[in-house]
């Protein structure tokens, strides 16, 4: 049995906060170059330039990628040969506000969703998975909201075609617009629940975006990729070829009287970090 202590486990979420909000992710980097390589149209070029030059600056400089420094929704993976010493929940939000405040970065959350009030750094969004062995996972992700708000659920009956949910997902992406900074990445999650299936859209972000694993999925990413990347808004809602960078796709067992489909949208600041204790 391995003993994690709740500060340690406060001091990784801080830090985790701050590296997810200064560093964008290298995969995430690598196909906005890919994505500026093959644009032809000249001010999306210009516009994947200062994306590309805005994380290089915000890097450096040790500032936010984004003014908007998201939601943070915390996934942990935990070993069922791990001991938590401390309360766990606490610790996480702490970490949070500790690692925002050290930061210098936004304060977006309201503890009273209706009426409002002063905005926080705290609480977090926290999704807990038991998993096998004696180590933590910690995975940090900053979701803006200007994104999060174009979140799509359709309950589909059991009989529908794969060409309806593709029309689905397609139809959210160009509902999304401009409005959630393009190029996005988009996330799909397929079976469950209705909850579940939203869960499973906002963790398929977590995915690398550059690797070539075959998934059952990977045909059906790739399909929907070259026709999202067809509707021409472009980067920023301006036109052009690179409208998404990647879709992902997580599934999980569902009933037989349905089939949930989520779609998560993020925009070109795709920020999120990971480590284990």
């Amino acid at each position: 049995m391995k003993v994690i202590s709740s500060n340690k486990i406060r001091d990784t979420l801080a830090d985790l906060c701050i590296q997810a909000n200064l560093f964008l992710r290298n995969d995430v980097l690598a196909q906005l170059k890919a994505a500026y390589l093959k644009e032809t149209d000249k001010r999306a070029r210009a516009i994947l330039a200062a994306i590309i030059k805005n994380a290089g600056i915000a890097r450096r400089e040790k500032l936010a990628v984004c003014q908007d420094t998201g939601m943070p929704v915390v996934f942990l993976e935990v070993g069922q040969d791990v001991k938590i010493a401390g309360d766990l929940k606490k610790a996480v939000n702490k970490g949070i506000e500790l690692g925002y405040k050290k930061g210098y970065l936004r304060n977006s959350i309201i503890r009273q969703p209706l009426s409002r009030g002063k905005a926080e750094y705290s609480p977090a969004v926290i999704h807990i998975d038991i998993v096998g062995g004696n180590k933590l996972k910690i995975t940090v992700l900053p979701k803006g909201f200007g994104c999060e708000n174009k979140t799509q659920l359709k309950m589909f009956n059991p009989t529908a075609k794969i060409r309806e949910i593709k029309k689905f997902i397609l139809e959210a992406v160009k509902n999304a617009g401009p409005d959630a900074c393009p190029p996005y990445v988009v996330g799909v999650g397929i079976g469950g629940t209705a909850d579940y299936a939203c869960f499973l859209a906002k963790k398929a972000l977590l995915r690398k975006l550059t690797t070539n694993d075959q998934r059952p999925t990977t045909k059906l990413e790739q399909e929907l990729l070259r026709q999202i990347n067809k509707l021409n808004i472009g980067p920023m809602g301006l036109g052009g070829k690179n409208t998404c960078l990647g879709v992902n796709i997580e599934t999980y067992p569902t009933h037989i009287a349905g089939l949930p489909v989520a779609v998560n949208i993020s925009c070109h600041a795709l920020r999120s970090a990971t480590k284990v204790i």
